[in-house]
């Protein structure tokens, strides 16, 4: 992945991050050589986000299907959170 210096950001601003943009989802940005955040159009986030969620939903369910879950009280929670402290 194609990385963007904070040099190339620092003289071109957003016309550096938006140049990258058009090539691929995500810009690199790189810092003294080593590669430090990454930038992406408002739209992409959301749809990463969206899957993040999907997978941790979809876990959620294994864990019900595989009883891996506990119904209880807020207090009878917190007792047991004690208990294992």
């Amino acid at each position: 992945m194609a990385s963007i210096s904070a040099n190339d950001l620092k003289t071109k601003g957003v016309a550096a991050i938006e140049a990258m943009l058009e090539q691929q989802p995500e810009a690199v940005i790189s810092v003294r050589g080593k590669d430090r955040f990454v930038v992406m159009e408002l739209a992409q986030y959301h749809y990463l986000r969206e899957c993040e969620l999907e997978a941790a939903l979809a876990e959620t369910r294994a864990d019900l299907t595989a009883g891996r879950a506990v119904s209880e009280s807020a207090d009878a929670h917190l007792a047991r959170l004690e208990k294992q402290a």
